[in-house]
């Protein structure tokens, strides 16, 4: 009998790491992951342990500005990502292998932002700058406003896509036809890749602290629920275009916030279909737990629990202040980011 994450993969899931740590990298692929994903937090927690201090001096020595040192440091950290899960890309013709790169969270800032209409250009701009010349990159972009307003663009461009920051059907649905609008001009519709990641925990954190009226079988259970709900819209979409690549579901946030909850809480309810971002110490955990996982993708709770979660929790209101929530969160860490190299700068290279 394999482990529990080779009986995860067995099931049809995707296991890409929520990381782009190379040694952590290098051990899950050896445990069958194949795809990782980045964002600043990330880049920021490796950059501050020290390992890649002898990179980011060379780097300083030569370019004077930290915002273009912290992207050339992640564009490093997600290409040596890229290089460990190329192999992948090509035994799946592009179908798997990709490393994820998220682009400028600053320009969702609610003070530094740009207007819309310069978000977009920015969006497209950086877009097909960070994916050119990658074969299994995907370009992270967020579901706001800007950033769908970009997405059909950088598709007719043959940019691979990952939509982040998604909380609702709504969100799913403008970011998906706008993707499908521009796949419809792609110079090379075969290679044509997109993903949307759905963000899982945060919703049932979200009805703890605002829907508490929820019935104990229904609290906890709104993030599995409309995940899989977006998960069987999404197949039904697809399955009618003629598009070669499969364009699939990132199950994201899949961490549990609640120390009761199992750890593989999420994990094991999306298994059976699309890709997992696991946080490395949920895989961990999983791992240890001696479990086999079974496809439960297709399972939802009974119909008086569905109905319950349609009645008490108004999703337009779940997705403005999660989406409020998530831009700080998305903001936040580049700057903490940018703090973090000049510091660094001061240590190692002096004024």
């Amino acid at each position: 009998m394999g482990s529990p994450l080779e009986s995860l993969i067995a099931r049809g899931t995707k296991l890409w790491l929520d990381s782009i740590d190379p040694e952590l990298v290098r051990r899950e692929r050896a445990l069958g992951a194949t795809g990782a994903t980045s964002n600043p937090i990330i880049v920021a927690d490796l950059i501050r342990g020290g390992r890649f201090d002898h990179d980011l001096e060379a780097l300083m020595r030569r370019n004077p500005d930290d915002s273009v040192v912290a992207w050339l440091m992640t564009d490093q950290l997600v290409r040596e990502a890229q290089e460990v899960f190329l192999p992948v890309w090509e035994q799946t013709t592009g179908n798997d292998g990709y490393v994820s790169f998220e682009l400028d969270p600053l320009l969702e800032d609610h003070v530094l932002a740009p207007p819309h209409d310069r978000r977009v250009e920015r969006y497209l701009e950086l877009g097909q700058q960070w994916s050119e010349g990658h074969k299994n990159r995907l370009i992270k972009v967020p579901a706001t406003a800007a950033g769908i307003d970009a997405l059909e663009e950088l598709a007719a461009a043959g940019v691979p896509l990952n939509v982040t920051l998604i909380f609702s059907s709504r969100q799913y649905q403008a970011a998906r036809d706008a993707v499908w609008r521009g796949a419809r001009r792609c110079q090379h519709p075969e290679l044509f890749k997109s993903v949307y990641s759905i963000f899982v925990s945060r919703l049932d954190v979200y009805t703890e602290q605002h829907v508490p009226q929820l019935s104990p079988a229904s609290q906890g259970s709104v993030g599995i629920v409309n995940a899989k709900r977006i998960w069987r819209e999404n197949q039904a979409f697809w399955s009618e275009k003629p598009v070669s690549l499969d364009q699939e579901i990132v199950f994201a946030s899949t961490g549990t916030k609640k120390p009761m909850d199992d750890a593989w809480k999420y994990l094991e309810a999306f298994a059976g279909s699309d890709i997992e971002t696991n946080p490395p110490a949920t895989n961990v955990k999983y791992q240890a737990s001696g479990r086999t996982a079974s496809r439960n993708i297709d399972h939802l709770p009974p119909d008086d629990i569905l109905n319950e979660i349609d009645r008490e929790v108004d999703m337009e209101k779940l997705e403005q202040v999660l989406m409020e929530e998530g831009l700080k969160k998305f903001a936040d860490p580049q700057k903490g980011l940018l703090t973090l190299i000049a510091a660094k700068r001061a240590a190692l290279v002096g004024a």
